[in-house]
Formats: C-alpha cells, sequence, structure tokens
C-alpha cells in the first residue's frame, strides 16, 4: 500500500504581492502546538526562557527588517499572535516600538546585526523570525530540538474595523487560552 501523501494547503493569496505596504495579522506555531514559550497565570501569559527569546526576535524584528513595524502582539504558550505593519517608506526612519511596548530597551534584540537594505515581504520576515529564534533556542538548551510549524496564517488586515477587532482578540487571547483553538487540549488531531 504507497504512504500517503499529505500537501499542505497554501495560506498566501494568489498573486498577492505581501511586501506591498499594508497591516497584516499572523500567527506563528510551535511544531505539534507544544507548550514551550511559559504559562498563563492569572490572565496573562508569564513567559519561561523560551518565551522571552521569541519575544526579543519578534519585537526586533523592525531592527531588522527596516520597512517592518509592530503593532499588537502576544506570545502564547504555543504561538505568536500578531499585527506587522509593512511601510515600504519607512526603511530610513528610526526603530518604532509595539502600541503595547513593554518597557524595555530592546532596539538591539538581534545582536546589533545590520537591517536588510531592501524591501521584504511578510514570508522573508516571519522565515527570520523564525529562523534566529529557533537558532537561540536549540544553542542554549542542546536538548530542546525546538522548531516552529512549518507555515504560518496569515490575514491581509482591510480596514480600520478589522484592525481594531484583531487588536482586540490579541489582547483578550491569555484570558481565553482555555478554550483557545492552538491549545493543545482543544486540538483534535496535530498535522
Amino acid at each position: 500500500m504507497p504512504a500517503k501523501i499529505y500537501h499542505r494547503k497554501n495560506n498566501r493569496y494568489k498573486d498577492y504581492d505581501y511586501s506591498s505596504d499594508g497591516f497584516y495579522f499572523v500567527t506563528v506555531c510551535t511544531q505539534n502546538h507544544k507548550h514551550l514559550f511559559g504559562d498563563i497565570e492569572n490572565n496573562r501569559m508569564v513567559l519561561n526562557r523560551y518565551g522571552k527569546i521569541a519575544e526579543k526576535y519578534w519585537v526586533g524584528l523592525p531592527g531588522h527588517y527596516t520597512n517592518c513595524t509592530l503593532d499588537e502582539f502576544v506570545i502564547m504558550p504555543n504561538h505568536v499572535h500578531g499585527i506587522i505593519i509593512i511601510d515600504n517608506g519607512r526603511r530610513e526612519r528610526s526603530l518604532t516600538v509595539p502600541r503595547s511596548s513593554l518597557g524595555k530597551n530592546l532596539e538591539n534584540a538581534w545582536n546589533g546585526q545590520r537591517p536588510f537594505p531592501t524591501k521584504y515581504g511578510l514570508p522573508e520576515i516571519i522565515r527570520g523570525f523564525k529562523a534566529f529564534s529557533s537558532l537561540e533556542i536549540n544553542a542554549i538548551d542542546e536538548n530542546a530540538d525546538f522548531h516552529w510549524q512549518k507555515s504560518f496564517y496569515d490575514h491581509v488586515i482591510s480596514d480600520e474595523n478589522a484592525l481594531y477587532k484583531i487588536r482586540e482578540y490579541i489582547l483578550n487571547n491569555p484570558p481565553k487560552w482555555d478554550s483557545d483553538k492552538n491549545h493543545i487540549a482543544n486540538i483534535c488531531e496535530l498535522e
């Protein structure tokens, strides 16, 4: 009997330029939805050292990809939700921080690596986040064997009303963790 071949669904819009200016909602999950970034305590996310590394590289994205700005985001036990703004006119501007900044100086989160001089699209920005965060997590813990899922979810935010609703969703994600579709207890079948 031949082995089953699984074809991953392409999440991207066909013929859409993901390097174009706009607001993008993304969700990036750990492989097999493993809870690796911390725990929800009193309806708030408490990051462990892996979660802090994920946060460092997320917040450092605008310093590495200069056409990228961040809006709301949250690191959850097994995924990251965030809004990335691609603004190709921003390349010469200074680093901006998320609206819900944690009050930390994270401008040098990428250890002084220089920004790319060209405009990159959303898939490249997420690839960089996943690659650099994975490298550091696996470097500090040789037994971590940390991996992200191969793809990520994205949604092109079309208007201010949608932006507002997505911001609210992100901010209210920790208190709703027990019913979250990414919570391992709520996943019937892992891919």
